[in-house]
This record gives structure tokens, C-alpha cells and sequence, in this order.
């Protein structure tokens, strides 16, 4: 079982859903992001999404298109990324880490370093999960097994416009958790719609039997706290970005905090009132 697996089960018999926040690796500063990542283990993160800095993010709006594009003028790569893992692995053994981003810095990687030279070194820095954003799931059977191998899941995403056809093929090959983007089209935009996420899951669990997480528009506690009523997990991204933006260091890393002690509290809130009923 993998981290992941296992943090998601745990949460579920205690009948709380897991906070899952995205952060850009390498920005606002390239040494930050361990901290950030600690940080928001103490504000309540369960498992951490780090964006893997890549010059075509076709998912990602611009808030995020412009904290990867700073990384990357910062020289933020995916060798860099696997190495603040390892960093934050030094002080953190338990929380999970999926990398979040796109084929080409992976199939680059490899390409220079050798053979599955991705998926061992990413092993060994104590990476739990992988999110491709353009993998499609009937070409990732093997890349899958040889994660799987290494206690590693690969995370894939639904969305409102996905078809059936679509979730049983990702249901074929995902573990650890499904990410469902609750919006059409990218990072940030539009408003989220609490009842048309409520409407979807039951079709997505029809296929998927892991969990589901959802993100996309969660910008607050509140929502957070909807959207955590019928979602196994809640992901956060655009707005952690946004709270970076212009701050200084400690001010940003407190902030980011914060903001996910909030959330915490908000998911929690409701498992709560359940035990206190029961």
C-alpha cells in the first residue's frame, strides 16, 4: 500500500476528507518550497501537489502559468523539483508528495538520463504520486505498473466533459486517488458549482472505486467545507498561489498556513458534528 493509499484510508475511517494543496515548486524563491511544504503540513495538508515548472501548460491559468514561469527563469526544472522532495523527505517521512505537471520535462528526463530514470530517481526521493496532465490512461498501462512497483500511484483527472468510456479507461489504470476539475477549462477560472460537482461524483464512482478528489474554484473555507460533503478530498491550488504573490518570506509562509488552518477546520467541521451525533 502506498502512502497515499494509505492516508486516504485512514482519513476515511475517521470520516474526514483529505486537504490536498498544489504549490508551484520554485516559487516564489527556488529554496522555499521545502518550507512552504512543511508549512502547510502544519496548516493540515494530507498530501501535497508540487507543480513541476513546464514552458506549455496547456490546464494550468494564469496565476499558475505565472508562478511556473518565474520558476523556471529561477532554473526550476524537474531535477531541481525531485531534489526539494528529497529535502523535505529530511524532516517529513509521512506526508505524501505527488508530482503534478506534463510529459515532456519526464520523457526529457529520461531521455538524458537513461531509461526509467524518472520513475527510480523520483522513487528515491521519497516521491508517493504522479499527475500527468497529457499522459491519456489507454497508453499508461505500463508507466503505471512500473509506479506501482515502486509504491508510487498515477493520479489522473476527470472532468465535466469526460464520458463514461473515459472513466472506465482511467479507472483501468489510476490508484491512489482520482482528481476530478470541476470546471471546463483551466486553473482558476470561472465559479464553481457545488451541485453540478454533487451531481457528477455518483457517475464518476459508477466506474472509479478509489478516491475522488476535487479541485478547481475552491477558494475558501466554506466552499471547501461543500464541496468536502461529497468529495473523498478537496484540492487547492490558484489561491495558495495568489497568497504568495508580492510577499515577503515569512509573511507568505504564514499565510499559506493560515489560510489551510482555515480549511482544516472548515473539512473538519462536519466529521465533528457526525461524531458528535453518533
Amino acid at each position: 500500500m502506498s502512502r497515499i493509499q494509505a492516508t486516504l484510508a485512514r482519513l476515511g475511517q475517521q470520516g474526514r476528507k483529505a486537504l490536498i494543496p498544489y504549490v508551484t515548486a520554485g516559487y516564489p524563491q527556488v529554496d522555499m518550497t521545502p518550507e512552504l511544504m512543511h508549512a502547510m503540513v502544519q496548516g493540515g495538508a494530507d498530501i501535497i501537489e508540487l507543480g513541476v515548472p513546464f514552458s506549455d501548460p496547456s490546464a494550468d491559468g494564469p496565476v499558475i502559468q505565472r508562478a511556473g514561469e518565474q520558476a523556471l527563469a529561477l532554473g526550476v526544472g524537474l531535477t531541481q523539483v525531485i531534489d526539494m522532495v528529497r529535502v523535505f523527505r529530511q524532516h517529513d517521512s509521512q506526508t505524501p508528495v505527488v508530482l503534478m505537471g506534463y510529459a515532456n520535462p519526464v520523457e526529457a528526463y529520461d531521455h538524458k538520463r537513461g531509461h526509467d530514470a524518472f520513475v527510480n530517481h523520483a522513487a528515491a526521493a521519497g516521491v508517493d504520486g504522479v499527475l500527468i496532465v497529457d499522459y491519456p490512461p489507454e497508453e499508461c498501462a505500463e508507466f503505471a505498473a512500473k509506479l506501482r512497483q515502486r509504491q508510487m500511484d498515477l493520479i489522473f483527472l476527470l472532468a465535466p466533459t469526460s464520458t463514461e468510456a473515459r472513466m472506465a479507461q482511467v479507472a483501468q489504470v489510476a490508484s491512489g486517488y482520482v482528481y476530478y476539475v470541476s470546471l471546463k477549462g483551466v486553473t482558476g477560472a470561472g465559479t464553481l458549482n457545488v451541485q453540478e460537482v454533487e451531481r457528477m461524483l455518483p457517475r464518476i464512482r459508477q466506474h472509479v472505486h478509489i478516491p475522488v478528489g476535487v479541485g478547481f474554484g475552491i477558494r475558501d473555507a466554506q466552499t471547501a467545507r461543500a464541496i468536502g460533503r461529497s468529495a473523498d478530498a478537496v484540492v487547492i491550488g490558484s489561491r495558495i498561489i495568489q497568497l504568495l504573490e508580492g510577499q515577503a518570506r515569512e509573511p507568505a509562509v504564514h499565510a499559506v498556513r493560515q489560510f489551510l488552518a482555515d480549511i482544516r477546520s472548515a473539512l473538519d467541521a462536519d466529521a465533528l458534528e457526525g461524531a458528535h451525533k453518533a
